[in-house]
C-alpha cells in the first residue's frame, strides 16, 4: 500500500507536467521562460518547493531534532534575509528581464544597464554560465542521490533505483514543456510538501496528547533544549545572547539575502506574467514559505519526543522513521511522496537552468533553437545522473558548497545592480572570484562553526567592489 500511494502521487505529478504542454509554444523564450506568463501564486508556490528541497525534509528536521527550539533562528534570519532582499531585487530583476530580452539569469545581469554592446559583457556571462552549470548540475545530482536514498530508507531498493526513476520522470515532464512543466509541477509538489508535513506534525502532537503535554515535553528533554537561543556557541564569551549568538543569527540572515543569487530560485520571478504583480507574488511567496518552515520546526521538536535519542541513530532520518512510527502505510506513501517531491522540485529546475546556461551563456551550440534547447536538457539530465550514480566524494564535498557559491558569485553582483550601480565586466569577473574563493576557503578551514560561510562570501564579494572602487578605477567611470 505505501508503494501504490507512492505511485500515485508520482503519476499525478507526471501527468501534470504533460499537460502543461497545452499552452506550451515551439519557441526558445517558451521553453526558458514560460513565454513570461506565469501566474503570481504559481510563481510563488514553484520558488518555495524549488528553494526548499531535501534541506527541509532532512536537513532542518534533523537540526531541530539536535539542537531545539534556537533553529527557530535560522527561520527567522533566513526569511527575514530573503525578504528584505526581495524589495529591492525581484522587482527590478523582471523588469530587466523584459527590457534587454534576457532569457538568462546571467544574461539578465551581464545586460542590466543596456549598454549597447552586445559583446561588451561576453566573458562575464560564460564565466558565470560555467559557474551555473558547475554548482547547479552537482546540486541536481546530490537530489537526484538523496531520492535514491529515501527510497532505499523506506522500501529497500538499491539507490540507484531511485536516482534513475527520479531523472526520468523530471526529463520526461521537462523534455515535454520546458519550464512551465516545472513550475507547473513544482507548485503541485509544494501543495504535497506542505500537506504531508501539516499531516505528520498534526499527527505527532496529538500522539503526545496536544499542544499542552507536547509543550511540557519539550521543556523536560534537557535544561537548554528549549533555549531561545543557542548555547555553547565557539564565539560566545558569555551566557546568553553573546557574540556567537549574533554570528549565527547573522549568518543565516545573509543565507536568506543570498537566494537573490541562486539562478534556479530567481528565473521563476523572472517568468512572471507582469512585474506589477511581484508584490502578490511576494505574499504568496512568503506566507507559504513561513508556514512550511513552521510546520518542520514543529516536527522536529515532536520527533525528538517520540523517537529516543540513541547511539546509533541519524537525526536526519526523523521523518520517515517518525512516519513509519505513527502513520498507515497509505499515508506514509503520501510522506515520502512528499519527500521525493522536495528533491524533484530541486533537481527540475536546476536541469532546466543549467540548459539555458549551456545554449544562451557559453553558446555551445553553433545554431540556437527550440530542439537544441531540448537536447541540452536530456544532456544535462544524463551528466548529473551519471554523477549521482558514480557518488564520488569529493563531488559531493563540491555539492555541499554549491548553493552558497552560487550566492557568493551572484548575490553581491545583482544587490548593487538593483541598486543602480553600473559594473563594468572585469569588476563582475573580480567579485565573482573573490566570493567564490573566500566562500570555498572559510568553508574547508572548518570556520563555518562560527559563521556561516555564505556571509563572508557575500561581503568578500562587496569588498571587492569597494576596493576597485578606491584603487582601481575613478568613481566616475565605475
Amino acid at each position: 500500500m505505501i508503494f501504490v500511494s507512492f505511485l500515485c502521487c508520482l503519476l499525478v505529478f507526471v501527468i501534470i507536467g504533460i499537460l502543461s504542454t497545452c499552452q506550451h509554444k515551439d519557441t526558445t523564450k517558451d521553453y526558458l521562460l514560460a513565454g513570461q506568463t506565469v501566474k503570481p501564486w504559481l510563481a510563488a508556490l514553484s520558488a518555495v518547493a524549488t528553494y526548499n528541497s531535501g534541506f527541509m525534509f532532512v536537513g532542518q528536521i534533523g537540526y531541530t531534532y539536535l539542537h531545539g527550539l534556537s533553529s527557530i533562528w535560522l527561520m527567522v534570519g533566513w526569511i527575514l534575509g530573503d525578504w528584505l532582499a526581495s524589495t529591492v531585487v525581484h522587482k527590478r530583476l523582471r523588469e530587466t528581464t523584459e527590457q534587454r530580452s534576457a532569457l538568462t539569469f546571467t544574461h539578465a545581469l551581464s545586460n542590466w544597464h543596456g549598454t549597447g554592446k552586445p559583446n561588451r559583457h561576453r566573458l562575464f556571462e560564460i564565466v558565470g554560465g560555467m559557474i551555473t552549470i558547475i554548482f547547479l548540475g552537482g546540486y541536481a545530482a546530490a537530489q537526484l542521490n538523496a531520492g535514491g536514498k529515501a527510497l532505499h530508507v523506506l522500501f529497500g531498493w538499491d539507490i540507484w533505483v531511485g536516482a534513475v526513476a527520479g531523472s526520468v520522470i523530471v526529463l520526461l515532464y521537462c523534455f515535454a514543456g520546458g519550464i512551465r512543466a516545472s513550475i507547473w509541477t513544482d507548485a503541485a509538489q509544494s501543495i504535497v510538501m506542505m500537506g504531508s508535513m501539516g499531516l505528520l506534525c498534526f499527527t505527532a502532537i496529538q500522539t503526545i496528547g496536544g499542544m499542552g503535554p507536547f509543550w511540557l515535553a519539550l521543556h523536560q528533554v534537557s535544561t537548554t533544549y528549549m533555549a531561545w537561543f543557542p548555547t555553547n556557541l565557539p564565539m560566545d564569551a558569555w551566557p546568553g545572547f553573546g557574540l556567537g549568538t549574533l554570528a549565527f543569527v547573522a549568518g543565516w540572515f545573509m543565507a536568506g539575502i543570498g537566494v537573490i543569487g541562486q539562478p534556479h530560485v530567481m528565473v521563476r520571478f523572472m517568468a512572471l506574467d507582469n512585474p506589477v504583480h511581484m508584490t502578490r507574488t511576494r505574499v504568496y511567496y512568503y506566507a507559504w514559505y513561513t508556514g512550511f518552515f513552521a510546520l518542520t520546526i514543529l516536527t522536529g521538536l515532536a520527533a525528538r519526543i517520540l523517537i529516543p535519542v540513541t547511539s546509533g541513530f541519524d537525526a536526519e532520518l526523523a521523518l520517515p522513521t517518525l512516519s513509519q512510527q505513527l502513520l498507515p502505510d497509505v499515508l506514509i506513501g503520501l510522506i515520502l511522496a512528499g519527500l521525493f517531491a522536495a528533491t524533484m522540485s530541486t533537481a527540475d529546475s536546476q536541469i532546466i537552468t543549467c540548459s539555458a546556461s549551456l545554449t544562451e551563456d557559453i553558446k555551445c551550440f553553433k545554431h540556437k533553437t527550440y530542439l537544441i534547447n531540448k537536447m541540452a536538457t536530456v544532456m544535462v539530465t544524463v551528466i548529473a545522473l551519471l554523477i549521482a550514480l558514480a557518488g564520488d566524494k569529493s563531488v559531493f564535498q563540491l555539492v555541499a558548497v554549491s548553493a552558497g557559491s552560487l550566492t557568493a558569485a551572484f548575490a553581491p553582483i545583482i544587490l548593487l545592480l538593483a541598486f543602480g550601480r553600473h559594473l563594468s565586466h572585469r569588476l563582475m569577473l573580480a567579485m565573482m572570484a573573490g566570493g567564490v574563493a573566500t566562500l570555498i576557503a572559510w568553508h574547508y578551514a572548518g570556520w563555518g562553526k562560527y559563521v556561516y560561510e555564505v556571509m563572508p562570501g557575500i561581503m568578500a564579494g562587496l569588498l571587492v567592489y569597494g576596493l576597485w572602487q578606491l584603487w582601481v578605477m575613478k568613481p566616475k567611470q565605475v
